[in-house]
């Protein structure tokens, strides 16, 4: 992980989920969209998993406490929100 003057450094796909994420709080996004508006492709079954990898790392930078994380799995399993 990269640190500029104590603060990480998002990679562009990091940067996109969050930009989308804190577009509208509280909206939860499917793993499938989230990938379809970041990559500008229809998403593969396989690929949804990796959205789990890039939400692992963006709370690791941007959160104090990851394991009580603003960006987290919706409860119902529909996909990803930031409280």
């Amino acid at each position: 992980m990269q640190r500029v003057s104590g603060a990480s450094v998002l990679t562009a796909t990091e940067f996109e989920i969050l930009r989308h994420l804190a577009s509208r709080p509280g909206r939860v996004y499917s793993r499938r969209e989230l990938l379809e508006l970041i990559r500008d492709y229809e998403a593969l079954d396989q690929d949804e998993k990796t959205i789990n990898v890039h939400i692992s790392h963006l709370r690791e930078k941007i959160e104090d406490d990851p394991s009580s994380s603003e960006v987290r799995a919706d409860s119902a399993g529909r996909g990803v929100r930031l409280r």
